[in-house]
């Protein structure tokens, strides 16, 4: 079987990289490329649905811990890897749509509370079903054996190089 990367394999082999160096190239360019087709067929569901892709993120990011769908701004940015001031455009985004609210910290007065309102709840729901979908879309007939070892070998990957400070 092959892929769009195998052309370059080539051309990089005819440039005398060595065969390590290939093999790492090829891990980052098919995970740029199934994460890029990934994220377009997404932010296009999004998009019909009002959504960014980084608004996306911070809805589900307050769903996922459960009720009451509520983080501190802090947290959220911690979680995502987004800046303060990223996550505090997009949460004032969120908040003119309704689907965010912020309330103060009764037991900390420094600091603030991110929830969910019910229009955040439905919105997010829809778009988890539409990330759902997409996904489904792009990994249609990759065998679910290739789905789970390639899954768990990124894991590994990113066990190691998660840890790395890049400049």
């Amino acid at each position: 079987m092959q892929d769009e990367v195998d052309a370059l394999v080539e051309q990089w082999t005819a440039a005398g990289m060595s065969p390590q160096a290939i093999a790492r190239l090829e891990l980052t360019k098919r995970i740029s490329r199934v994460g890029g087709l990934v994220e377009r067929a997404l932010k296009a569901e999004l998009a019909e649905l009002g959504l960014t892709y980084a608004e996306f993120d911070v809805l589900v990011a307050l769903r996922r811990g459960g009720a009451p769908h509520r983080l501190r701004p802090s947290e959220l940015s911690r979680s995502l890897f987004l800046t303060s001031g990223g996550t505090s455009n997009v949460l004032q985004r969120l908040a003119a749509a309704g689907y965010v609210e912020r309330a103060d910290d009764t037991s900390d007065a420094r600091s603030r509370w991110v929830h969910l309102t019910e229009a955040g709840v439905r919105v997010t729901d829809e778009a988890m079903t539409a990330a759902a979908r997409v996904h489904e879309e792009i990994l249609t007939g990759v065998p679910d054996a290739a789905v789970r070892a390639a899954a768990d070998a990124l894991r590994e990957v990113l066990a190691v190089v998660g840890r790395r400070r890049v400049r």
